[in-house]
């Protein structure tokens, strides 16, 4: 089994897909014909957009008024400062300023236009995964 794609539901989807194109690089891959499903280049796994109203239609389950996404995707970069204030610049929200997790990793956090939370943060191959910590100091 692979996960393919990852779809978000959103009030607009070309509009998700403009932001998500200047806060984060991303391209577009497809966008249909009806402006209601796009989706973007985001490495092996597709990230689509689609419009409230394709949630009922694929589904029979209703939209919920001013309910927000409960999950968070993550983008990668080298770069995590300097794509967290692009995000900003192009609409996201602040919610966590870049910070080194106890295991190294620098970790930021945005929430786009459309409520979904947006981890930044430098690779996880670049530390030792597994290991475990407590206190800020990694565990033999």
């Amino acid at each position: 089994m692979n996960l393919n794609y990852v779809i978000i539901y959103v009030d607009d989807a070309v509009k998700a897909t403009e932001f998500y194109k200047k806060a984060f690089e991303l391209k577009i891959k497809f966008i249909h014909e009806s402006n209601m499903y796009a989706e973007m280049e985001s490495g092996q796994t597709t990230l689509a957009f689609a419009n409230n109203e394709m949630l009922q239609m694929n589904t029979g389950i209703e939209p919920k008024e001013g309910v927000k996404n409960c999950f968070e995707i993550a983008f990668s970069t080298d770069d995590v400062s300097g794509a967290f204030e692009k995000a900003i610049l192009n609409g996201a929200k602040e919610i966590k300023k870049t910070e080194e997790k106890p295991w190294g990793q620098l970790v930021s956090y945005v929430q786009d236009p459309f409520g979904t939370i947006v981890e930044i943060c430098t690779p996880m191959g670049q530390y030792q995964i597994g290991r475990k910590c407590r206190n800020d100091k990694f565990l033999g």
